[in-house]
């Protein structure tokens, strides 16, 4: 059985497989092929990924039509889904919900189609939730990056001159992201407060030394899945004078509020952008999804009244080593998964609930 790496777009540093995954695939019997330059991003020469077993290919086009198993970070181009093996399996992030006519390629090729962003949250699956482990990293990057623009320092201080007060951080959504997010400004020493349509976030917020901002009578928004649901009329109403009483008093504020399938809610509204003090931050991690906050745009750092609103395209490419460290992990746990080491083969087993979740489609 034949699996294969391709390189990532001109915009990704990070890469779907390292060296050291490249020899636990080995080992359990596959023959494990990636593009030639596949590191490069990272500074890993090919000789290296050869060294632990890896072919090198020097021709994409031949590896993706012979290959049983294509594993990638980022969706395809449609025109590439036709070179690939009818019967394979291709496993990347592939935004499904949004993504319709590439679902319907994969399934006019006949190609099962895994989608990374659909594991279960499940004790069984979290060695291969990617979408956890990225977001994790993200929330820590948004957090430094806005840092860095901070024209003031995070701790208290006492200092014979006075007594400098700590920064003021709002985080909004407590996911993963958020929640690490919560934990690194916290590390720096910032005073932080957040707020989710998910009560239940309340205890992990807590327990991380943050305040939990509550919209009054908000019922629990959370699907059985674990992720928010979109609220209603009412309760955006509330969050929304919750929070022009908030935003003002932070010195920065994350955002990384996401619904499954559907564009980002918008949670700070140029009024209240506009209502925060010269030289606060705004870092918009749901950019990419239309944003949670007004002024938001992807690579991009708009001033509003001397209020800086930020938000990056990709924000793991800044620790692109350590992010592609955990994805490649994730896909090895996930290949394995999926393999049957008797007969040294993938099977698609739709009972497997891990499986199950994340394939969008078999055929038409």
């Amino acid at each position: 059985m034949q699996i294969f790496f391709p390189k990532e777009n001109e915009f990704e540093s990070r890469v779907s497989v390292l060296p050291e995954t490249v020899n636990k695939l080995v080992e359990l019997g596959i023959d494990v092929e990636v593009e030639a330059s596949i590191g490069k991003t990272l500074h890993i020469s090919d000789d290296l990924y050869a060294s632990l077993g890896a072919s090198i290919s020097k021709d994409r086009d031949s590896s993706l039509s012979a290959s049983d198993v294509i594993c990638r970070i980022n969706k395809p181009e449609k025109e590439e889904i036709r070179l690939i093996k009818k019967n394979s399996i291709h496993i990347s992030f592939l935004d499904p919900f949004n993504e319709i006519e590439l679902v319907e390629e994969f399934a006019r090729s006949n190609i099962s189609a895994i989608s990374m962003e659909l594991i279960p949250r499940i004790a069984r699956a979290q060695k291969m939730d990617a979408l956890s482990s990225q977001a994790n990293l993200g929330g820590y990057a948004a957090v430094i990056e806005a840092s860095s623009c901070l024209n003031k320092s995070f701790p208290m201080m006492m200092t014979a001159a006075g007594t400098i007060t700590p920064a003021k951080v709002l985080v909004i959504g407590a996911g993963v992201a958020g929640l690490q997010a919560i934990a690194t400004a916290k590390r720096l020493g910032a005073i932080v407060s957040a707020t989710d349509v998910r009560t239940v976030a309340k205890e992990q917020v807590e327990s991380l030394g943050a305040k939990f901002l509550v919209v009054e009578g908000a019922e629990n928004l959370e699907t059985s899945e674990g992720y928010a649901k979109e609220a209603g009329e009412d309760f955006k109403k509330k969050q929304e004078e919750l929070l022009k009483n908030s935003v003002k008093k932070n010195d920065i504020i994350i955002c990384t509020a996401l619904i499954p399938g559907k564009k980002a809610p918008r949670i700070i509204s140029e009024e209240m952008v506009k209502s925060m003090k010269p030289g606060s931050i705004i870092y918009d991690l749901a950019v990419n999804q239309g944003g949670n906050s007004a002024f938001a745009e992807a690579d991009k750092v708009n001033v509003v009244n001397g209020v800086k609103v930020m938000g990056a395209k990709n924000i793991l490419n800044k620790l692109a080593l350590t992010a592609s460290n955990l994805y490649a992990k994730n896909l090895s746990s996930f290949v394995n998964n999926l393999y049957n080491k008797e007969k040294k083969d993938v099977y698609i087993n739709q009972e497997d609930e891990i499986i199950s979740k994340t394939l969008i489609n078999k055929e038409l």
